[in-house]
């Protein structure tokens, strides 16, 4: 009977693919076969004049493809206007997308099933887009997968079938776009729409499944969520643009409401099952990933409100619900633990994968899994490759990640205790300590005090006042750290905190290194209090009665005492030094004599007062600067604050500015020699450096761009007011530069604008923007020329005094500061590396290093040495001397700084990582340095002549800082690690090659032709 039924069915599809002459012939061949299958809408019945005979049995995956086909190829391009002018079109939609009232029925979903396969594998027009953009509002997968999964069937089939479904649903979108071309396509075939609504399905769906959960259907739903994960409906960022589809940006409420509700576990289970059946890890750790980039953002990532403590437990809740409790044999562990430790997370999921790893406040601490991930962590945290070339914001999650495990063990537990003791972690906190980032360096400190203070011990490194270099950053993890989130209301809201107010414990952090106005008051819950907990790191404060003894004096009130002369009866005051030998006398005096300390002091400390002003004084007055500036240079040079006194480095530094700045002939050269002296320290030596570079921009008239370090003259002018307290005088001079205004700051900018000088010559090259130039109306000069005769008048005006010829630096930049630094410089490398080769015959402990600590060859000062010596280049830029002389030895030492090794003690440590065979172990600073030189030499080559000495008197040494810059580039653009990269050196760097290579680039396809190949 079937195969009867099956002839007529076929006798139907040939008469649809003859040419019909009527709308009721049409009408009525297409009611018959819906008509048999139950799927004719009520209203069409008076169209079907002749049903079919036959059993109600049909196989609709052999009856209908044929059916659909004809329609889509022969009755659809012929007759849709028609059909639509008549009401009739949904007649032909029954064929692919049943109506609502046939919805729950299975034909209708085996119905559905063909119609994908008929039109995906159809070419596609209008009506066969319009159909799917409709079986993908109607039809959503949860439906599909009842269709697929419905019957009688053998287990292999169905699974077939749902292979099949999903091969078709996942290549709508693609092939409807590709279809359409240049036409509007549908919204709901638009990628994130089609993806979104997709996603929506597919929660539906696994929310059904785990009323009756069983292996079959979760191996479907992780066959799904693969399928999705390949597509990248779950995408690892936070910032999505509107066309990216997410599968958990359009889910995530309805699952969380629905955990919330879940009072049997079966939901969360389900998922759980679902993504530990996920065929691969990858899989796992891209859901685990986009889970975590939808969590919900705090205000602060660090935010100690009971409010946010709570959104902390609430999302570690979401994670255990979906992924199950995070423990070391579980089959998650390690795919989620490479997601937390392999990618710069913030501080907020730090504190939720923690949270879930103690157990989300399900039960007791898991303190199996602390331990785990702990470390791990510290793993990570010791690596050397992870201190030495990872980014600032890495830095600060693995150590907020570190630091919140430790707070959740108690106080002195062993395993705290063991961590503190170890050799990794010891060896990982001196790293720290080394580096040359004042962030990251802040990272090991804080580290190192936080795990001895939960081991029991004492360790405090001070000087945590104030906001920069990442203070205020520990100090916030601090708060965070002394208390557990864990012991909040995960749905603790704003209604809880004036209760709190009322009757709750409030706890008074005390942590070294804070001051007392930076003391937090943390309000714990009662819910805390239940747990047990007791952080021994605060104290409980309690009211105590006023006391009846005076107040303490204040600081200005000890300072009019120590005034009083009937209070220093017996101490000799110090003169006021009135000639610079003095001064020098004050500075440079021998070995003190017993009991004579605190007279020393104040003799310092009057030397201090007072140089900056009597060396200023003294500059035009005959010979007296000239006959003692070197004394003063060496006295000031190898001052130490022995006596911690209020200033001294500010003040020192300012007295050996204005040396250089008042008498630059002598003071540089003497700076420039004790700077090669190994008698000094590194901050010595960095005070000389300053000094060279802060005097020759004021000799240069160039700003220094630091409050705390301007001209005597021009900070007393600087501030119109003489009303102000001197207190809030200094405050608003101070806030008015830059915080820091040393080396690194002033050549920050200075290389900036070099970089950005370079957009100037590009726009030349762009028709539009040259077009623009041309149009624009060129203003009169603004500057005119004056007549002889007005000089002469104006020459003679009464009361006008003949200034004192100052020196310029352009006059002494040559001969005094560049030349002979760059030349004494070659002599102490060629000294230190002759002292290496002499020791290279003896055992290790007994060689000569050259870049030992505090050396001139250590990368600290080396890279400090460079960066000076590039401003003082860029100062001297309009000296006569500076295209033949100047910029030739500045990029020749730049070159090969950054290529040649300077020492044996870098160049042989096999452990450290460079970019080539002969720069191996070259630090990151040392390369910026040096490529941060020749950036300012190009440029300024580049501004002077257009490149035209450079190029063509100096074209082996151009090419081959092309040549490097680009070797270089080209390994950072691979991922290629540099000794000492982590932090703000790996930015720089990278900024610094590109820019090089730009400018060679520039300037040698200006001058190409010109160019002799001298190699």
């Amino acid at each position: 009977m079937e195969d009867d039924t099956l002839a007529q069915i076929k006798s139907i599809i040939d008469g649809l693919r003859s040419p019909i002459v009527d709308l009721q012939i049409l009408l009525s061949l297409l009611c018959r076969p819906l008509d048999y299958v139950g799927l004719l809408p009520p209203q069409c019945r008076r169209f079907n004049l002749e049903p079919l005979q036959g059993s109600r049995v049909l196989d609709i995956s052999k009856a209908f493809p044929p059916l659909q086909r004809v329609l889509i190829e022969h009755v659809l391009p012929t007759w849709s206007t028609a059909l639509v002018d008549e009401g009739h079109l949904p007649l032909v939609d029954q064929y692919f997308c049943p109506d609502a009232f046939s919805f729950a029925l299975s034909v209708a979903g085996d119905v559905v099933l063909c119609a994908y396969s008929t039109l995906l594998s159809s070419v596609l027009t209008e009506e066969s887009i319009r159909l799917l953009a409709k079986l993908s509002i109607q039809y959503p997968i949860d439906r599909l997968h009842i269709a697929a999964f419905a019957g009688n069937d053998s287990s292999a089939r169905k699974t077939v079938r749902w292979d099949d479904c999903l091969r078709n649903v996942f290549a709508v979108p693609l092939k409807a776009a590709n279809a359409v071309g240049t036409r509007d396509l549908p919204q709901e075939l638009e990628l994130a729409t089609y993806f979104n609504n997709f996603s929506g399905g597919t929660e539906r769906l696994i929310f059904t499944l785990s009323r009756s959960p069983s292996q079959d259907r979760t191996t479907s739903v992780a066959q799904l969520l693969m399928k999705l994960v390949n597509v990248g409906v779950f995408p690892s960022s936070s910032f999505l643009s509107p066309s990216q589809p997410s599968f958990f940006r359009s889910t995530l409420a309805t699952i969380r409401a629905k955990f919330r509700q879940d009072s049997g576990h079966d939901y969360s289970k389900f998922w759980t099952n679902t993504l530990i059946s996920l065929s691969s890890t990858v899989a796992q750790q891209t859901v685990f990933a986009s889970l975590c980039c939808s969590l919900t953002q705090l205000p602060s990532n660090m935010s100690v409100a009971v409010k946010d403590r709570g959104i902390v437990v609430q999302e570690s809740l979401l994670l255990r619900s979906m992924f199950g409790a995070l423990q070391p044999e579980s089959d998650v562990w390690n795919g989620v633990l490479g997601v937390m430790l392999s990618r710069d997370w913030k501080e907020s999921h730090a504190r939720i994968f923690v949270s879930w790893a103690a157990g989300a406040k399900t039960g007791p601490v898991n303190s199996e899994a602390l331990q785990a991930l702990l470390s791990r962590t510290l793993e990570m945290w010791c690596a050397t490759e992870h201190v030495k070339h990872s980014l600032l914001s890495r830095h600060h999650y693995v150590t907020s990640l570190l630091l919140l495990i430790v707070s959740y063990f108690p106080r002195q537990s062993e395993y705290v205790v063991s961590i503190a003791l170890s050799p990794s972690f010891v060896t990982a906190v001196g790293q720290y300590i080394s580096h040359l980032d004042n962030n990251i360096r802040r990272c090991g400190m804080l580290a190192a005090e936080v795990v001895a203070t939960r081991a029991g011990k004492n360790l405090d490194f001070g000087d945590w006042d104030g906001d920069a270099d990442g203070k205020s950053w520990a100090r916030d993890l601090r708060a965070l750290c002394s208390a557990r989130d864990i012991d909040f209301d995960p749905y603790a809201g704003d209604e809880l905190e004036p209760a709190a107010e009322e009757g709750t414990l409030t706890e008074e952090i005390i942590t070294a290194g804070v001051l007392e106005d930076n003391l937090s008051a943390l309000k714990l819950t009662k819910a805390s209090l239940a747990t047990g907990y007791d952080s021994d790191d605060s104290l409980t404060g309690y009211a105590s009665p006023t006391s009846s003894r005076s107040a303490s004096p204040t600081p200005s009130e000890l300072d009019e005492m120590e005034k009083d002369p009937t209070l220093r009866v017996g101490v000799k005051k110090i003169p006021r030094p009135v000639y610079l030998a003095q001064l020098g006398d004050m500075v440079r005096s021998a070995r003190v004599k017993p009991g004579e300390e605190s007279q020393e002091a104040d003799k310092i400390e009057m030397a201090l007062n007072v140089a900056e002003e009597l060396i200023r004084k003294k500059r035009d007055y005959g010979t007296e600067l000239e006959e003692n500036a070197a004394n003063l240079v060496y006295g000031f040079s190898s001052l130490n604050d022995n006596f911690e006194l209020d200033g001294f480095e500010n003040k020192r530094q300012r007295a050996i500015n204005a040396l250089v700045a008042c008498c630059p002939r002598v003071s540089s050269a003497c700076i420039i020699e004790e700077f090669f002296s190994n008698q000094y320290s590194t901050e010595q030596r960095f005070v000389m450096l300053n000094a060279l570079v802060l005097g020759a921009r004021e000799l240069a008239s160039l700003p220094v761009h630091s409050a705390n370090l301007q001209p005597l003259d021009n900070q007393r002018t600087a501030f119109p007011s003489k009303t102000l307290h001197p207190t809030l005088h200094q405050k608003y001079l101070t806030a008015s530069g830059q915080a820091n205004g040393t080396i690194q700051g002033l050549l920050e900018g200075v290389t900036r604008t070099a970089i950005d000088r370079g957009k100037e010559a590009t726009a030349d090259k762009v028709p539009e923007f040259v077009r623009e130039r041309q149009l624009r109306i060129r203003k009169s000069p603004k500057v005119a020329e004056v007549s002889p005769a007005e000089r002469q008048s104006r020459a003679l005006l009464p009361g006008q005094n003949s200034q004192p010829h100052r020196t310029a630096f352009i006059d002494v930049a040559a001969e005094y500061f560049i030349m002979p630094f760059i030349n004494r410089f070659w002599v102490f490398l060629r000294n230190e590396q002759t002292r290496e080769e002499r020791t290279a015959h003896r055992d290790a402990l007994y060689r000569y290093h050259g870049a030992g600590t505090g050396l001139v060859l250590n990368p600290v000062v080396l890279s400090q040495f460079m960066g000076s010596l590039a401003l003082l280049v860029h100062a001297a830029q309009n000296a006569p001397q500076w295209l033949s002389i100047i910029a030739p030895g500045a990029l020749e030492l730049a070159v090969t700084l950054g290529t040649r090794p300077i020492s044996r003690a870098v160049s042989g440590d096999m452990d450290s990582t460079g970019l080539t065979g002969e720069a191996r172990g070259k630090e990151a600073s040392v390369l910026t340095g040096a490529l941060e030189l020749s950036l300012i030499v190009l440029d300024g080559c580049l501004e002077l002549d257009g490149g035209r000495s450079l190029g063509l008197e100096q074209t082996a040494l151009l090419l081959g800082a092309g040549e490097w810059a680009g070797k270089v580039f080209e390994l950072l653009e691979k991922g290629t690690l540099v000794e000492g990269g982590g932090g703000v050196h790996e930015i720089r760097l990278r900024r610094a090659a590109a820019g090089v290579l730009l400018k060679v680039d520039e300037l040698t396809s200006k001058w190409r032709m010109s160019m002799v190949d001298v190699r």
